[in-house]
């Protein structure tokens, strides 16, 4: 697996080594080795699965405030993604900044989160499923959620009319909200 850390340098992208012929593809999307040798000692407890029926589905922005803060390995199964990490860590020198990568069932790559970020994620096609790991349980007591359009942190969506849920569309912005990062 071939690793990239991103412009803040925290998010890591990992490429697999895919094998391919007639019959179809092997990979490692997992290895713990792998994930030691970038810093990375997360103990992944819950896997989550979700799909998107419509091209343009906003998911986000999603975290855990602390003490049930999670990490997040992240893959697209099926389709394409707009997938991005958004710093919430107040001391941080990239506070309120974010990166972001395009996920696909082709390229099968993964985008390692850690604590302290924000998630959210669009689909670019229609049908697309997201598969991800996290170090800590879902607690409804600390889940959040930001406005996918906070004026902040200014994410660029292009010229689109986003589908989103009513739990996105009432996220507070981020000066309004109990971020405890």
């Amino acid at each position: 697996m071939k690793a990239e850390r991103l412009a803040i340098p925290e998010v890591i992208l990992f490429t697999p080594k895919v094998f391919e012929d007639y019959r179809g593809y092997y990979m490692e999307s997992y290895s713990k080795r792998t994930m030691a040798e970038f810093g990375i000692d997360n103990v992944f407890v819950q896997d989550n699965h979700l799909r998107n029926l419509k091209k343009h589905t906003v998911r986000g922005i999603h975290f855990q405030n602390a003490p049930k803060a999670q990490a997040k390995l992240l893959r697209c199964t099926r389709g394409k993604i707009l997938d991005i990490a958004v710093d919430l860590r107040k001391a941080s020198p990239t506070y309120k900044q974010y990166v972001s990568v395009v996920l696909d069932d082709v390229k099968k790559q993964q985008i390692y989160i850690p604590r302290g970020f924000g998630h959210i994620c669009m689909s670019l096609v229609d049908d697309t499923e997201v598969q991800y790991k996290v170090d800590e349980l879902y607690e409804p007591k600390y889940d959040r959620a930001i406005a996918w359009n906070d004026p902040e942190i200014r994410i660029d969506w292009g010229d689109i009319t986003p589908i989103v849920s009513e739990k996105d569309r009432n996220a507070p912005f981020l000066k309004d909200s109990d971020v405890n990062f």
